[in-house]
């Protein structure tokens, strides 16, 4: 799929939060700058959130808990060694929707039944977003 703008990218976002359920995982790779943030940006706007959403590159875990259903915003960039995550406290996030950034600092078997997304640069600005779909997932993607 290719996404060619900033507001295509906010679109899909939120086009995926009318479609997930509590309990979902989102998992978003690709390098810096690709357009990740902005894309929870538009999946917390399609829950009704209407303040900042900050890279939670520094805290790391953001959660919307006012939110329906509620979200938690992860960054794991700063991970430095999987063992860090158990420190994260997201298995407390109990049937919030969580939105993961950079889930291979995790490791590759972490969140099996998540929805991977992968967003890379393409031409003119545009973005490329490839996604692999868990059983969890089918009927509900593509969102569009």
């Amino acid at each position: 799929m290719i996404l060619a703008s900033e507001e295509e990218t906010v679109a899909l976002g939120g086009q995926l939060a009318a479609r997930a359920r509590r309990g979902d995982i989102v998992a978003l790779s690709g390098p810096l700058g690709v357009g990740k943030t902005t894309l929870v940006r538009g999946f917390l706007a399609g829950l009704g959130h209407s303040d900042e959403v900050p890279s939670p590159s520094f805290a790391i875990v953001q959660p919307y808990e006012a939110l329906e259903p509620p979200a938690w915003h992860v960054d794991l960039y700063r991970l430095e060694d999987r063992s860090e995550l158990e420190e994260l406290g997201l298995d407390s996030a109990g049937d919030a929707i969580l939105l993961v950034e950079w889930p291979e600092r995790a490791g590759g078997h972490s969140w099996p039944n998540a929805l991977r997304l992968s967003l890379d640069f393409a031409e003119a600005g545009a973005r490329r977003l490839t996604a692999q779909v868990p059983p969890a997932w089918e009927g509900r993607w593509p969102p569009r």
